[in-house]
């Protein structure tokens, strides 16, 4: 027999006692009780935002406003579920028809309903990057007549630029001119493709991600029923990470709470260091400007990190100007201070980590609680190959290993043929890089290779591949270049200078024309140069730059992708790790030039931003900060360089840390403490 369980649903009017005191801090409170009107939270590192927004809304659901008038805009969907998860957690169900999402995931749901008011058919599609980079692909087509013509920059590389345009709200001209200084002579071709591609968009009934909140704009000023409706509709606008919001969101929000005035945004101007993808710091420094009467709350109570590390990062954000002053004050042990270690240079810098990870392991820390961060991904390259010899296992947050990208690959495949001319792998990649040379030919060029038994003087000369196609023998006739310079007496076992060769030769051009951040990967392989200098076999380089594919041990994931590696050591750029906190942390190649950026010296702006990815990096550290200053570097055109510490130490008082040098035991080449 069958029998039924019927579930009760809650009434709407249950009564949730939440205590609201016990359950915050008094500046969590009163911003959860009081933030009416205009609010801006500053909300430093570790001080319990994501709370504070959850008990927000909690604490208006209470006071019977409806899940349906309020709208959280947050910058992730795993943020976003979180959130209202907890909500619903805390008020049992009564925030079901919460607006909560992020901007493109709201802008969606908003223009499939009201899209019509400005002519948008509700049943449009969207664009996921590779569909973009595919149009895009399509509109650049008329540009480069031979197809694969190396001149004209790669589909991803103008996606990139029309991308930024819109979001920062400036013209591709501008853009060019200013991020992408290498491509100034393609900007009539750039605006051309951009009018191709937004008319392609619209007669295919496609949006692309950065439509999602174009359009939403567009309805908002354009349609007076939607913006009556929708500015009425949400009584309270709540926007998480609000530093990390560029022009057009900034926008969107100025225009939903025109009406109730009720719009609560928080953020930490301390930590907005993503300029590089349109967020605008202004949008949070002039928040009390475009709104008046703003209330401004600080959440300066910070629960991660021990007081002398807080004390080192309050003291170092303490130079910048612009910025709302901020004083984070520590609820945990005193602890240890903070650790100035000087050491010689990049290796002895890998060498002093590894050995310091495994004393870590030996008193009982967790490789997973332990995280080395940096400024740029080529300063862990010395690291990488130090680990992976000691056998200590690690993953790359957000990216992939140093020598296994695919930059990095594409060198090393001309280095591998001179090294192995029967490497067919490596002919088939370096082939292909070059205009005309697909897979197939690329297997039937290196057929003939191997008629000549593998003679690379008879094949980099003018005779070899004569017989092929036109538009093939153009390619072939560049990389022929290339490897003649590699095939010159004197070099063949100095890797530094084959590398540079590879480079100057028209790989760096390659870089520039197809990768959408060339000149981080010019920096890879600048490094790569460098790291090449101290061996004097070509066989010996190559085997340390491919040693890490046989470590079973090692492995990269992507943002929120880590599964089941737990016991491994992470190596992260400091952009990656804003968000996430170690009980141990490692802050490297803080030497003049590395970090901060050589290139940011030259503006007032561009520094604070990167003294912003210092403090980000210091306040991901819960008891133990080390703080690491390499005294020379080489530099395979100007060779050694002495290297003064960064301007982010040298302006911090030598209380706030202990220095520490390091000698190395000739007898068991092991590092240590003084």
């Amino acid at each position: 027999m069958t029998k039924k369980y019927i579930l009760k649903s809650i009434p709407s009017n249950a009564s949730l006692s939440i205590d609201y005191q016990n359950e915050l801090n008094a500046s969590q409170y009163e911003v959860v009780t009081t933030a009416d009107g205009p609010c801006l939270v500053l909300a430093g590192a570790g001080s319990g935002k994501t709370r504070t927004l959850i008990y927000r809304v909690a604490y208006l659901l209470e006071k019977e406003v409806r899940s349906e008038e309020i709208l959280l805009v947050t910058f992730t969907n795993k943020a976003a579920n979180e959130m209202k998860t907890r909500v619903e957690g805390l008020l049992q169900g009564k925030a079901k028809n919460l607006w909560c999402g992020t901007f493109h995931h709201i802008g969606n749901r908003l223009l499939r309903a009201y899209g019509n008011l400005i002519g948008l058919a509700p049943d449009f599609g969207i664009l996921d990057d590779e569909d973009s980079r595919d149009l895009v692909k399509a509109c650049i087509k008329p540009f480069e007549p031979n197809g694969r013509d190396m001149k004209f920059p790669k589909p991803g590389v103008v996606q990139s630029v029309l991308s930024f345009s819109v979001n920062a709200k400036r013209p591709v001209r501008d853009v060019v001119l200013q991020n992408y200084p290498h491509l100034i002579s393609f900007i009539p071709e750039f605006e051309k493709i951009k009018i191709q591609y937004d008319e392609k968009k619209k007669k295919s009934n496609n949006l692309d991600y950065d439509d999602l909140l174009l359009k939403w704009v567009e309805l908002l000023k354009k349609s007076d029923v939607a913006r009556e409706k929708l500015t009425r509709q949400f009584r309270y606008c709540l926007v998480d990470e609000y530093q990390d919001t560029n022009r057009i969101q900034h926008e969107i929000i100025q225009i939903l709470s025109s009406h109730h005035k009720n719009v609560l945004v928080v953020g930490d101007d301390a930590q907005s260091i993503y300029s590089f993808r349109a967020a605008d710091i202004k949008n949070i420094l002039a928040f009390p400007e475009y709104h008046e009467n703003a209330k401004i709350f600080k959440l300066e109570t910070n629960y991660r990190s021990t007081k002398p590390i807080l004390e080192l990062a309050n003291k170092s954000i303490s130079h910048n100007v612009h910025q709302f002053p901020k004083t984070l004050k520590s609820l945990q042990k005193e602890g240890s201070l903070p650790q100035l270690v000087k050491v010689r240079d990049a290796r002895q810098q890998a060498a002093f980590i590894g050995q310091r990870i495994i004393e870590l392991g030996e008193t009982g820390a967790e490789l997973s609680e332990i995280a080395v961060l940096f400024r740029a991904h080529y300063q862990a390259a010395e690291l990488e190959l130090e680990l992976t010899k000691r056998g200590i296992p690690y993953l790359v947050r957000g990216g992939i290993r140093f020598f296994e990208q695919a930059h990095i690959k594409d060198v090393l495949a001309y280095l591998k043929i001179i090294s192995n001319p029967a490497d067919e792998l490596a002919w088939s990649r370096a082939l292909t890089q070059q205009p005309g040379i697909g897979a197939g030919f690329a297997e039937k060029i290196f057929k003939a290779v191997e008629n000549e038994k593998g003679d690379l003087v008879k094949v980099s000369s003018v005779e070899f591949g004569q017989n092929m196609p036109p538009r093939v023998r153009d390619g072939l006739n560049g990389f022929k270049k290339i490897l003649k310079s590699l095939v010159r007496e004197g070099i063949q076992d100095h890797p530094d200078m084959l590398i540079e060769e590879v480079l100057d030769k028209g790989y760096n051009k390659h870089v520039l024309m197809n990768f959408e951040n060339a000149q981080e990967r010019l920096e890879d392989l600048r490094e790569l140069v460098n790291f090449a200098h101290t061996y004097k076999s070509l066989k010996d380089f190559l085997a340390d730059a491919t040693l890490r594919e046989g470590f079973r041990g090692e492995s990269f994931a992507k943002d929120g992708e880590q599964g089941e590696l737990f016991q491994q050591l992470v190596l992260s750029t400091i952009h990656q790790a804003k968000g996430l906190e170690w009980k141990a942390v490692f802050v490297i190649s803080l030497s003049e030039g590395l970090f901060p950026h050589a290139k940011s010296m030259a503006s007032e702006e561009n520094l604070e931003e990167e003294r912003r990815l210092f403090y980000v990096a210091v306040t991901r550290a819960k008891e133990e900060l080390v703080l690491i200053h390499p005294m020379t570097r080489f530099d395979y055109q100007a060779g050694t360089i002495i290297n003064r510490p960064s301007v982010f130490i040298a302006e911090l008082p030598a209380s706030v840390y202990d220095e520490i040098e390091i000698e190395e035991s000739e007898e068991e080449k092991t590092i240590y403490l003084e």
